[in-house]
């Protein structure tokens, strides 16, 4: 049994939409031409079979325009926030390699896991000058050196600690927008 060839087109598309050749050409490619002058200066025209029943007013297709306050309503996020699992070789006290960033292949201690599921770490800062940060722990290499942290008091340091403070704009009135334009024109 043969395969089945695949249709190739005689006016294939330069890009999605545009063919190669003109409409005028495909006419003479396809040769309508010849068919025109076989019947007398006119495409031949196939009648229409006559529909057996009529169509049901159900059976009609829908309209691509619909009204713009038919808008879809979102689906539900249902998906629940699990915290990140830490991993077993990082510990409180483990030094860390940190492998991106400004700090690229410096050690490390890790403190804490914060709330975000980031590792807070620092230098500390006196030995090697990386501050406290924030990190992923898909950027750090755990070593098996660890240092006894204890004595250290980490309540402070949540991911709120790192936040940027935020300033209002100050909406300005007619006048101050005036004054505003004056002092550059001058």
């Amino acid at each position: 049994m043969a395969a089945k060839q695949k249709k190739v087109s005689r006016n294939p598309d330069l890009i999605r939409g545009v063919g190669k050749f003109s409409r005028s050409k495909m006419y003479h490619k396809r040769g309508l031409w010849a068919i025109k002058t076989k019947n007398g200066g006119a495409l031949p025209v196939h009648a229409k079979k006559p529909a057996d029943e009529p169509m049901p007013s159900a059976a009609v297709k829908a309209t691509k325009f619909y009204p713009a306050d038919d808008v879809k309503k979102p689906l539900a996020n249902k998906r629940k926030p699990k915290p990140t699992k830490l991993r077993s070789s990082i510990t409180p006290g483990t030094v860390l390699i940190v492998l991106t960033g400004r700090f690229k292949g410096k050690r490390v201690v890790f403190l804490k896991q914060l709330a975000s599921g980031l590792l807070l770490i620092t230098g500390p800062f006196k030995v090697n000058g990386v501050p406290l940060r924030r990190v992923n722990q898909a950027y750090v290499i755990a070593t098996s050196t660890k240092i006894d942290i204890s004595a250290i008091n980490l309540d402070k340091y949540d991911d709120k600690y790192f936040a940027k403070q935020v300033e209002k704009k100050k909406k300005k009135g007619e006048g101050e927008f005036f004054d505003a334009e004056k002092e550059v024109c001058l």
